[in-house]
């Protein structure tokens, strides 16, 4: 087994030397993010263990950094889209995940969205055939130049029709009614077990509206009930979710989001980061990855 170990590490002075430090580990791709973890440390660490012939892909970012974000957005796809191609694979066959990190993501939030959507126009990724399970979230690389960072995930040997896009009409659209391509969640039988990796979910009705605006014990509350249908989709349930991240605006709500999170799901392993979701009135994020028999 090979898989992802991601590190999510705050603005400290100190950044540049613990990533050259994390930059090799053996078995693993590795991923680094600036993202301060709530839980009194510098740095967290999450681990993913997948099979060997999974392609993980991290730290994609522009190989011009005179660009605007979108701009960045569509080199990045173009720099996946090429390597994807010298192995023998496409982003619309295989990849099944992106995460997106986004600087000042409230001002450049939108121009990665228009960035996006023209890259998956050109590849040919649309409400009627499929776009990708993602989380586009605030997120910083070393280099304040670099505004979109991208990690990736693709499997060689998924068949395309074998990929269930999760849906939960009634409680939350279609990211694209609102202009925004991305699936909510996707999951797929491999080596005996089923995966469902559901995107970063917030407190969405199924109009694409914020429900309860300030209040971040209830988003979290709503957020957890979106996953829940989302899972139910694909035959899962929020016992069989794996690993966690939860991304908060505000630092001093992480108490608040911790009581709700240990009181509905006690067993539940996450991350607490401290991390800005697209849209202001959203307090909270939860993204997870569920795993189970086949």
């Amino acid at each position: 087994m090979s898989g992802l170990r991601r590190y999510f590490i705050g603005d400290t002075p100190l950044r540049e030397r613990l990533e050259d430090s994390f930059r090799d580990f053996p078995g693993r791709t590795v991923s680094l993010v600036g993202q301060p973890p709530l839980g009194g440390s510098i740095v967290a660490e999450w681990d993913f263990e997948s099979p060997e012939s999974w392609r993980w892909d991290t730290g994609i970012v522009s190989d011009d950094l005179s660009l605007d974000a979108g701009g960045q957005m569509e080199r990045i796809f173009s720099i996946y889209e090429a390597a994807l191609a010298a192995a023998g694979m496409r982003i619309a066959d295989n990849c099944v995940r992106t995460w997106i990190y986004v600087r000042d993501i409230d001002d450049n939030y939108a121009g990665m969205v228009e960035g996006r959507n023209r890259s998956f126009a050109r590849l040919g990724l649309t409400a009627d055939t499929h776009f990708i399970a993602s989380t586009g979230i605030a997120g910083t690389h070393r280099d304040p130049r670099v505004l979109v960072m991208m990690d990736a995930l693709a499997i060689p040997d998924i068949e395309p029709s074998a990929l269930h896009y999760l849906e939960a009409p009634g409680y939350l659209n279609r990211a694209i009614e609102y202009g925004v391509s991305f699936e909510r969640g996707v999951g797929f039988d491999y080596d005996g077990l089923r995966y469902t990796l559901v995107s970063g979910t917030a407190s969405i009705d199924g109009k694409g509206e914020i429900l309860y605006p300030g209040d971040v014990e209830k988003q979290t509350l709503r957020a957890l009930e979106n996953i829940r249908v989302l899972l139910a989709d694909d035959w899962a349930d929020m016992g069989q979710i794996a690993s966690a991240l939860v991304y908060l605006r505000n630092p001093e709500d992480a108490q608040k989001v911790r009581t709700v999170i240990d009181s509905e799901l006690p067993c539940l392993e996450y991350l607490l980061l401290h991390a800005p979701v697209c849209r202001p009135g959203w307090l909270v994020e939860i993204e997870c990855i569920a795993v189970r028999k086949a």
